[in-house]
């Protein structure tokens, strides 16, 4: 500002008469020019607060779902899977044998036919009596007829009676009964033909001699 005779204002050289009074309103910057410029100061500082401020922490926003979901994918964050019981093994039955007779089997009555398989046999005492329970499974390529015609000729001799004949069942191509000792014991035998081989059970009560 320079004043010369002429009163400069501003950078824009803006002259006014020298014998305008400096204290007159056409000296003062108007009210809207003042209210103008306390806006615009407003908004540079607005500005730069809002460029200036710190940054959002972005590592609040994971959610605690997608934190689960980072543990579930992680096998090594997972806890271990625990072993395993182990089975307790069953004991063999004592009174049963795979592949053989069973000891104390009654051969004598039910005897294995030469060429014949024994899958399983068992001879079980039934308390302190004097029966026992047996049971004799066989494979074997006989026919039906021909491997019920082998026991009824040792049953027969050792007194067995054979049960009048019944119609077996649908799934047996043959099956008969023999008793003894006016029933008391009994056997019963069943065949199962299957792919040309016959699978023959036999099963009962039976009491010792004596």
């Amino acid at each position: 500002m320079r004043i010369d005779g002429n009163l400069t204002v501003g950078a824009v050289g803006r002259r006014l008469p020298a014998d305008l009074p400096v204290g007159s309103s056409a000296a003062r910057p108007t009210r809207r020019a003042r209210t103008a410029a306390l806006g615009v100061l407003v908004c540079a500082v607005l500005v730069g607060c809002a460029s200036g401020g710190p940054a959002a922490d972005t590592s609040a926003s994971a959610t605690p779902s997608s934190a689960a979901a980072s543990k579930a994918a992680d096998p090594t964050l997972l806890p271990p899977t625990p072993a395993p019981t182990p089975l307790l093994n069953e004991e063999p039955d004592p009174n049963s044998t795979v592949g053989g007779l069973a000891p104390g089997f009654p051969s004598d009555l039910l005897p294995v036919p030469a060429g014949v398989e024994v899958l399983v046999s068992s001879v079980d005492p039934v308390g302190d009596s004097s029966a026992y329970q047996v049971s004799l499974n066989l494979r074997t390529v006989l026919s039906a007829t021909q491997i019920v015609d082998v026991y009824r000729q040792t049953l027969t001799a050792g007194g067995f009676a054979e049960a009048e004949q019944t119609t077996p069942d649908a799934a047996l191509a043959a099956q008969t009964t023999f008793t003894r000792s006016a029933g008391d014991e009994v056997l019963v035998i069943g065949v199962l033909d299957r792919d040309g081989v016959r699978t023959v059970t036999i099963g009962g009560r039976l009491r010792t001699a004596g």
